[in-house]
């Protein structure tokens, strides 16, 4: 189930930025697809405007680092 997708990475931090199109919780797990990558990982802790959150919802762009390198448009789902 696509969640949402990938609006921004930073590379120096290692965080992606999701624009969400469902919600989603810390602990869940995510795929991110997008090219040749494609890779999965559990959300430890997510940020909205810089501050700790245990969701996300539809609407809301969110911030989690990441264990590999990825691109601004890839999709993001859960598991």
């Amino acid at each position: 189930m696509e969640i949402g997708i990938v609006s921004n990475y930073f590379d120096h931090v290692k965080v992606a930025a999701i624009k969400l199109t469902k919600s989603v919780k810390v602990g869940d797990k995510v795929r991110f697809k997008g090219g040749e990558i494609e890779f999965e990982q559990t959300i430890e802790s997510m940020q909205i405007h810089g501050k700790k959150v245990s969701e996300g919802k539809k609407g809301d762009e969110i911030g989690i680092k990441v264990s590999q390198k990825i691109r601004k448009g890839y999709k993001v789902s859960k598991v």
